[in-house]
């Protein structure tokens, strides 16, 4: 790992073997661009042949699902027997034929499932405005392993250069993880060795699936920063224990969406970068923050001061895709962010960089000018095409998996 004087341009070796080759990295994000039949498109490989050849070392790709029933939206990837393998080489060839990483996002919404296409269950049972879920049952618990090992086999195969298993934001894992979502009195509930016993066994799983010499990553939330949700010392807990089972990054955010929860007022290691100092003191294990990097005198510092190991940068690569390039190469070129006026709809913003990682995708984005309630709009319009594109692909939800 890196040490002090460590440089935005320094290659970092993970304990695997794999090198990334500077410290600049794309976070997942729901890049939203699939076919609506959980396919890649060539709109996608565009995109991340962009980031790469903008200088990432690392672009994740969000919400790769196993199961077309746990999508977050109908523009994920799903990898399966019956996808389009052509399509997913073609993103992956792309993306990495300049010496950049492509690592693809395990994922399962849970109770978050897309609403009318996903089908929405969790540790346990909720009945909340605005969020509703079935109690997974033991068996299918059981089962989850073996279909994110699957799905990751799928993911070497088809070119991706490693994985992230993905434990925060409210998805799955996390759910399983926070005593607010998980309420369960059998092994998989109640105390935490027994809450985080299905991310450990899914990270087993994954890396027997892929060996030794293939990246697999982890990404957690320090706290869910809500009352009675994950705490920071729950996490540290956790992630001292994941770090004993050989993953190779750990990427460390905040946060969920749970209607109706209050909000933590927890601030015990001063925000995500804070954390992430004690996380790479606590562990030999790759440190990188999900984001929270505006300017590139933040990047360095964060690097210099041992806080993490790796930047994520995300809508900053969305704004200027040649932002790393530029970072590394000592140029002090920092992203304009937008200002909205208000009032602004909720999730108006993040479908304004929704929409836009779309222009980017077309080479359009020098004429993008749309407001976020437009933005909002069209994502909406396009999702609801999407979604009578993935029932007919995959089924009814309701008539089970």
């Amino acid at each position: 790992m890196a040490g002090v004087g460590a440089a935005l341009s320094d290659a970092l070796t993970l304990p695997c073997g794999a090198v990334l080759r500077c410290r600049i990295a794309k976070p997942a994000m729901s890049d939203s661009l699939g076919s609506g039949a959980g396919d890649a498109t060539p709109e996608q490989a565009r995109l991340y042949q962009r980031w790469a050849a903008g200088g990432a070392a690392l672009s994740i790709v969000g919400e790769v699902q196993g199961d077309p029933h746990a999508l977050e939206n109908p523009g994920n990837l799903v990898l399966h027997a019956g996808g389009d393998m052509d399509a997913l080489r073609d993103v992956t060839r792309r993306a990495t034929a300049s010496g950049a990483h492509l690592w693809a996002q395990l994922g399962h919404a849970g109770a978050l499932a897309h609403a009318g296409i996903g089908r929405r269950v969790g540790p346990s049972s909720l009945s909340l405005d605005g969020l509703t879920c079935a109690e997974m049952p033991v068996g299918e618990i059981e089962e989850l392993p073996a279909r994110y090992a699957a799905t990751a086999r799928i993911a070497k195969a088809v070119g991706f250069t490693g994985v992230q298993v993905h434990a925060a934001h409210g998805f799955l894992l996390s759910q399983f993880l926070s005593p607010l979502f998980n309420r369960r009195s059998d092994i998989w509930g109640g105390a935490l060795d027994n809450r985080m016993r299905l991310l450990l066994t899914v990270v087993d799983a994954v890396r027997a699936a892929v060996g030794s010499d293939f990246p697999v990553g982890v990404k957690i939330n320090a706290t869910d920063g809500l009352a009675g949700g994950l705490s920071n010392q729950e996490s540290l807990a956790a992630i001292r224990v994941l770090a004993r089972q050989g993953i190779d990054l750990l990427e460390v955010s905040e946060g969920t969406y749970f209607p109706g929860a209050p909000s933590s007022s927890e601030s015990e290691g001063g925000g995500v970068h804070g954390f992430c100092r004690r996380v790479r003191a606590a562990v030999p294990v790759p440190v990188m923050a999900a984001g929270g990097f505006k300017t590139r005198v933040q990047a360095v510092a964060a690097l210099e001061g041992e806080i993490v190991d790796v930047v994520g940068v995300a809508r900053g690569l969305v704004l200027d895709p040649d932002l790393p390039r530029a970072w590394t190469d000592g140029v002090d070129e920092d992203p304009t962010f937008p200002r909205f006026a208000g009032p602004l709809p909720e999730g108006g913003v993040t479908a304004w960089y929704t929409m836009r990682i779309a222009a980017l995708a077309a080479h359009t984005e020098v004429g993008y000018d749309l407001k976020p309630q437009t933005a909002l709009a069209a994502m909406a319009e396009r999702d609801r095409e999407r979604a009578g594109r993935w029932v007919a692909r995959f089924g009814d939800p309701s008539g089970g998996r």
